[in-house]
């Protein structure tokens, strides 16, 4: 669902129909009846929800100067929430754990994930604004972000209930990321775990040290390069120091996981243009076992928002299809390529039909 207001104010965003709500009940209900009847173990993804308020610009102003921007528009967004929609579009049952504002952009950003097919029982409201993203949004489809955490960082709100806690120990597997409270993570992972619940984590988001805590609980972390880099300290520009970053990340990990019975930690290197790379457990000093998946061509690269998500979701869905590492992350680089050739971020997630559409394509 687009919900777009180009040089409008936010609240006109509320301006849902019935139809519209009604659609978006079925979408849910519809990949409640998939999981039931699949015995799919459901996707959680817990994370943020954002209002993304995209100012289109030629170029990135000087310190000091005014800019204007072509045109305003409004789209639903949060690494957590575009990661639940992206899932929930492939017809993966998907659940989502998020909190908005009491504001304006609670009622079509809900909309928008209802719409995707994602269920949202826990999908809270709390006092106070709803996570904000301004995206200033270059003419090449870069884009620039900053981020107001709003509901998303309200550390009171993220106690997890007994139900929410069986939601995450019955999961096929938990997305999460990097732009809510830190305890929010090692609760949720911690739960995972010992439920033996695969956890991958998407580096994105605060620009912070990882909790060596929450690191003990992660069966997969996803960085880009510049995220390894802060992470480890060390230089990411080539395939030889991305590999050693990633060791450095693997060994931090093995000495918090000596308690744990687990195979260690896989780093899933998201590359950009360059493509992906998966570090499997123990393997990247010797690079055995390395998986690289190069970028899939774009039918054109419109706003580059969003994608890193669209991959995250898509790998994991493939996973949990039962798609081999290789397999999954083809998959995923062509979900990405898709989500870049149209605007906004939840907009552009691909539909399974979409997506199978474009594979037969490359084969």
């Amino acid at each position: 669902m687009q919900l777009q207001l180009k040089g409008a104010t936010a609240c006109h965003a509320t301006r849902t129909s019935k139809a519209a709500a009604a659609a978006a009940a079925a979408a849910a209900a519809a990949a409640a009846d998939k999981a039931s009847s699949t015995h799919l173990k459901p996707l959680v993804v817990v994370g943020s929800i954002n209002a993304d308020l995209v100012l289109s610009v030629d170029r990135l102003p000087q310190p000091g100067e005014t800019l204007g921007a072509k045109t305003m528009s409004f789209f639903p967004g949060g690494k957590g929430a575009n990661q639940a929609a992206a899932a929930a579009q492939l017809s993966y049952p998907t659940y989502f754990l998020g909190k908005v504002g009491s504001d304006s952009y609670a009622a079509p950003l809900r909309a928008a994930l209802a719409g995707a097919g994602v269920r949202l029982d826990h999908l809270q409201e709390r006092p106070g604004p709803t996570g904000t993203a301004v995206i200033l949004l270059q003419s090449s489809g870069e884009n620039s972000i900053i981020i107001v955490g709003g509901a998303n960082q309200d550390e009171e709100a993220w106690n997890f209930s007994k139900q929410e806690q069986q939601l995450i120990a019955g999961a096929g597997a938990v997305l999460l990321q990097r732009e809510i409270p830190e305890a929010a993570n090692i609760q949720v992972a911690k739960v995972a775990a010992a439920a033996g619940v695969p956890v991958l984590l998407d580096a994105g988001g605060i620009d912070a040290p990882l909790s060596p805590e929450l690191l003990q609980y992660l069966s997969i972390i996803s960085p880009n390069e510049t995220e390894l880099q802060r992470l480890t300290g060390l230089p990411t520009g080539s395939t030889q120091e991305q590999l050693a970053a990633a060791a450095a990340l693997q060994e931090t990990a093995a000495q918090q996981q000596q308690q744990q019975q687990g195979s260690g930690l896989q780093v899933l290197l998201k590359l950009g243009t360059a493509g992906s790379m998966m570090v499997p457990a123990a393997a990247a000093t010797a690079a055995a076992g390395v998986v690289l998946q190069p970028a899939v061509k774009a039918p054109q690269v419109v706003d580059t928002t969003g994608a890193g998500d669209c991959f995250t979701a898509a790998f994991m869905v493939g996973l949990l299809e039962g798609a081999s590492t290789a397999a999954a992350m083809r998959l995923a680089a062509a979900a990405a390529a898709i989500c870049v050739s149209r605007p906004g971020a939840q907009p552009s997630m691909p539909s399974r039909a979409e997506l199978d559409s474009f594979l037969a394509t490359l084969a």
